[in-house]
């Protein structure tokens, strides 16, 4: 079987890259080991699939090379994809922070996916393995590679690697395109689990688990997250810690702060005329149960009208600078994204073609372009499946 495109990873990128270079009057086979499509797009967003995001920027996204995902993002938009969801009837919602989620089903979004590849000619095979992927031997015309797979040979001219990252390998995630990457030579950014709950070590552990609350966590190298922190058995979770992971490295601190918006010192330097209790009156801010692991009982059972400048100050510091030493993430089974893949240095920012080897394509998950929670790895997968579409 000869193709002009064959891509390897029928997930978000693979199919809209498919349909994509389709539309273009391509030959296009997609390749994919699992035997339905889009089992990731279907457990996204709690079965409601956060698509894409209002806010999408460069800045939402980390990488070695931040300028990498520029050209990309600025041709093709979260309102690009909007017209699509819009044109099928989709109905969808907006969240938080520019969150855009279907109303009903992530099954949607593989529908828009399929339809969009099976309208446009794309042979979808599922179920088959890609043993090998080298240079053809045969000299067939066009052909660039010749791919082995455990339904026969195929020759391509042109491959794209679409099979994304480690996260969820029950879900069939494996290191496939980071294997192949090295083996055509290409250089891979160290990998870790990213939008992954953290680790506590035991001494640093407090037991409050299902607490939630509003707060501000960085890490030494990334920005300031403002969102909820969820008290976990082993450590901590929640929107603001799973950002903040992306960032974090093993051995650095995070620092908390659990009263945003709200200066400790000025709220108990206003009180020091109250009989109150110092642990009741910032009751007002936070859970009893939370103040009783940050306080020690004789600050906490101190009348406010008691307080020293130097009692103020250390409880303030242990609210709003609270330092923790993670010692691991939870790892690929939790984790919603992988740190780190092919170097985008190796890579045409404009098409996502190896500049190592002609014809060879890396999309999606499998790039070293990592996204905020928040719909922003989705839709990387639809602005590198297209950059990548539109070239090959």
């Amino acid at each position: 079987m000869h193709v002009e495109v064959c891509i390897i990873g029928g997930g978000a990128a693979g199919m809209f890259c498919a349909s994509t270079a389709a539309k273009r009057g391509r030959r296009v086979v997609v390749l994919d080991h699992a035997t339905t499509p889009g089992r990731k797009i279907l457990i996204s967003g709690g079965g409601r699939c956060n698509f894409t995001n209002r806010r999408v920027g460069p800045e939402n996204f980390s990488s070695q090379n931040p300028h990498f995902c520029r050209s990309a993002l600025a041709r093709f938009t979260p309102d690009d994809f909007l017209r699509l969801v819009e044109a099928r009837g989709i109905a969808y919602e907006e969240r938080r922070h520019g969150q855009l989620f279907c109303v009903h089903s992530a099954k949607e979004i593989v529908a828009l996916l399929v339809e969009a590849c099976q309208d446009s000619g794309v042979e979808l095979r599922w179920g088959v393995k890609v043993e090998a992927i080298v240079p053809d031997p045969t000299n067939a015309p066009g052909a660039a590679f010749r791919l082995t797979t455990s339904s026969g040979d195929i020759t391509a001219d042109r491959v794209v690697i679409a099979t994304g990252g480690l996260p969820v390998p029950s879900l069939g995630a494996t290191d496939f395109g980071l294997t192949w990457a090295r083996r055509f030579g290409h250089r891979i950014v160290e990998t870790a689990p990213a939008l992954a709950p953290l680790l506590l070590p035991p001494h640093e552990r407090v037991q409050l688990s299902g607490i939630a609350v509003d707060a501000e966590v960085a890490s030494v190298s990334g920005p300031i997250f403002r969102e909820n922190l969820l008290f976990t058995h082993g450590g901590i979770s929640g929107p603001s810690v799973l950002q903040a992971s992306s960032y974090w490295r093993p051995g650095e601190k995070l620092s908390i702060d659990l009263t945003p918006g709200h200066d400790v010192s000025v709220f108990l330097a206003a009180a020091r005329g109250s009989k109150a209790q110092v642990g009741n009156q910032l009751g007002e801010l936070l859970p009893k149960r939370l103040l009783q692991t940050r306080l020690p009982p004789a600050l906490a059972d101190k009348p406010c009208a008691q307080l020293a400048k130097a009692d103020i100050a250390q409880i303030s510091a242990a609210l709003q600078n609270w330092e923790v030493h993670p010692d691991a993430t939870g790892g690929w089974l939790k984790a919603e994204v992988m740190r780190g893949g092919v170097d985008t240095a190796e890579l045409s920012s404009q098409t996502m073609e190896s500049r190592r080897v002609p014809g060879l394509y890396f999309i999606g998950e499998v790039v070293d372009v990592t996204g905020w929670l928040g719909g922003f790895n989705f839709h990387w997968a639809w602005a590198s499946g297209f950059a990548a579409g539109a070239a090959v």
